[in-house]
Order: structure tokens, then sequence, then C-alpha cells
């Protein structure tokens, strides 16, 4: 099934070019939205109520999309996953040796949201991602089961400043990781690394692959990030970005594109930005770090 949240926290089915609502079947679910509570449902074993025939339809374009999982328990990033990647950012280490790092769960957007920079003199990169939606909780799960616990997938974007703060700092700015434009559960998916990624920025083409070049495929990131750390109902893993990431600015458009599951597009802003020199605390640096720092690619 495709899942969508729309108008507000309604759910529904997306069939084609409509959408079988069946937000009265999910209890509403004030931590994350009934699409987590969805989620948490099947987790706990609850069968799930088959939509009547007679079930009210909207069709996709009288409908406004909403972040599929707008409070989701954590994002977890995987740091240089693709081997283009980490010859195009010039870096020494992989996923293999950095591990994963956590970005903001207040960083979720949705489909057509808008990116807003925080800094009017950085750089600021789009970095398309397959995203995996956990569906119990489990840890220390061995490679060979950790496909028991997807639920589903996505599109993602994981928007970085290239800068010399930590990871999780300079990816988790509100807005930073665009969701959607729903989710796919796991049965219509499954073999992950056969997907094809496209991602845009305005009409060019920047990025493309197929997910099978992924250094850490979706069942060894998995079990990595449950060898860390017990995953959650609803948790997102961000898989990680091939070569072809690139500046972004005010009045660009984001597309990301994967096979089997859709189109997540969004559009960037700098309203509100400031200079990165008076950010809070930068009176005690002394310097301002370059736009493009080699360590902190990724």
């Amino acid at each position: 099934m495709k899942l969508a949240r729309f108008d507000g926290d309604h759910l529904g089915i997306v069939d084609g070019e409509t959408v079988i609502d069946i937000t009265d079947t999910v209890p509403h679910y004030p931590a994350g939205g009934r699409l987590h509570g969805f989620i948490e449902s099947v987790a706990e074993g609850r069968p799930q109520a088959v939509p009547p025939a007679d079930t009210v339809r909207h069709r996709l374009s009288d409908i406004t999309l909403a972040c599929p999982l707008p409070k989701p328990p954590k994002i977890i990033a995987a740091p240089v996953n693709y081997l283009d990647h980490q010859a195009e950012m010039t870096v020494e280490h992989t996923v293999a040796d950095l591990g994963v790092f956590l970005k903001a769960r207040t960083s979720v957007i949705g489909h057509g949201g808008t990116v807003v920079l925080p800094y009017t003199d950085m750089r600021f990169d789009q970095e398309g991602e397959l995203g995996v939606v956990i569906g119990r909780r489990v840890r220390d799960l061995p490679v060979e089961e950790a496909m028991t616990a997807v639920f589903g997938y996505t599109c993602l974007l994981d928007m970085s400043m290239r800068s010399t703060e930590d990871r999780s700092t300079r990816k988790s700015f509100d807005t930073f990781t665009p969701i959607g434009p729903w989710i796919v559960t796991a049965d219509e998916i499954p073999d992950p690394a056969l997907l094809g990624l496209r991602c845009w920025v305005g009409d060019t083409l920047r990025q493309e692959t197929v997910i099978a070049d992924m250094i850490f495929d979706v069942p060894t990131l998995v079990a990595y990030a449950s060898s860390v750390m017990t995953l959650e109902p609803g948790d997102i893993i961000a898989t990680g970005t091939p070569k072809g990431v690139g500046p972004v600015a005010d009045g660009d458009r984001i597309a990301v594109e994967i096979d089997a599951i859709g189109r997540l597009d969004v559009t960037v802003s700098d309203r509100g930005a400031i200079p990165y020199g008076r950010r809070v605390g930068a009176a005690l640096s002394p310097t301002r770090p370059p736009a493009h720092v080699p360590s902190a690619h990724s």
C-alpha cells in the first residue's frame, strides 16, 4: 500500500490518481499522527480494518498531502554510504568507519514544503536518499532478519550545511529532512536494492543511482543501527546519498524520485536568514569556517 497523510491528519491509501480515505478505521494518535498510529497498530499485531467498498475516495489533485511522519521517534542517518559520493567528496572514511548519526526529529517536512536556509552566506546542498521506516521495536537484529523490522519506504532529502559543525548540527535545522510524498509498505518492494533514485534541482538532474550501489545495503544498515540503539516503530533511517550533491539557493525547486515509491517536491527559501557571523555564539569563534570543509562533507 501507499499510505498518505493529507488535509491535516487524514489517512488514505493511494490508488492511482485517487486516495481511499481510511481515516475512520485508525484511531487518532496524538503522539505522531494517524500514519504513525497505523504503524504502531501493526507492530502490536492489531488487525487493520478493511475499508468497505463505498469508502470515500478523493482525487489526489483535490487534497493537500501532509508530512507522513511529523514526529518520528528518531531520524538515523548514514554518512558516506556510496563509494561514488566518497570519491566526489574526497573523504577517506565511509559509513563502515563512521557509523550512523542522529538528525533532529523536528527537522521533518512533507511534500510541497519549504526548506528554509538559516544563513545568507553559507553553502547548503541537497542530498537525495531512500528513507527506510521501521515497523517494530527491535534491538541487535542479525542482518538476515533485519528486513522483518522494515515497515516501508519513502523519498527523503538530507539537507546539509557545509561547515565545521558536527553532522547532527548542520543537518538538523528545522525543515532539513523532507520526506514523502507517502510511505510505501515493504510488501510492495521485495528488494529495495533494485530501485532507481533520481534527484533534480530545477530542471537539472543532479543525482542518479541504483540503491544496489550502497556500501551498507538496507539489511546491513538496519542491523547495524539496531546494534547501536533500540529501533522503534516510526523511526526513519536515511540511507545515504550518491554523487551529485550541490549547492541550493533561495527559489530553487528540489525533487527526489524513487522507483515504486513516488516523487517528493520541495522549494527552497532564505526568508529570515542571517549572516553566519551573527549566529548564537559567533563571538566566541574567531574565524568563519570555509563553506566547503572536506572532513565535513556528507
